[in-house]
């Protein structure tokens, strides 16, 4: 009986585990098809810019970005922050992090960038506790001894 109790103890584990990587496997996926999909976005706002700075070149008029391409850039910085977040994402399904310096995916307990060198910064985790100094402003403290003048001034 022991022996079937092992069996069905392992067998359980191993099911878990095989789940555990397919669901990080099936979101890694996901993720992977919404950069491309970005990307692709992308791509055809450029043919869009392209269109109409070609357009503008033929009529003979002057580009101006402000007016006339501001929306498809702020689209474009859009869909690259989803990118980045996306790619981040990925990074944390695999149990790693980004280089602040070179952006070079790491193992998450590494200290220094194994491709630059830079050392990288500790996470905070959630349950560790963070000390705040406060440091006050200097022009508080200015307006503060120049109140206390003016009232010596007046007595």
């Amino acid at each position: 009986m022991e022996f079937l109790d092992k069996l069905t103890k392992k067998a359980s584990e191993t099911y878990k585990g095989a789940a555990e990587k397919t669901s990080k496997f099936a979101k890694e996926t996901k993720l992977k098809m919404k950069i491309s999909d970005n990307k692709s976005k992308i791509d055809d706002i450029y043919e869009e810019i392209g269109r109409k700075v070609y357009q503008k070149h033929i009529l003979g008029e002057d580009i101006n970005i402000k007016t006339d391409l501001e929306e498809e850039c702020k689209q474009i910085d859009e869909l690259g922050e989803e990118i980045e977040s996306y790619h981040r994402e990925i990074v944390e399904l695999s149990n790693g992090k980004i280089c602040v310096n070179c952006k070079e995916q790491m193992d998450k307990e590494a200290k220094y960038c194994p491709k630059c060198g830079t050392e990288q910064p500790e996470e905070v985790k959630e349950n560790d506790s963070i000390e705040v100094e406060f440091i006050p402003d200097e022009n508080i403290e200015k307006s503060t001894e120049t109140e206390e003048q003016d009232e010596n001034k007046t007595e």
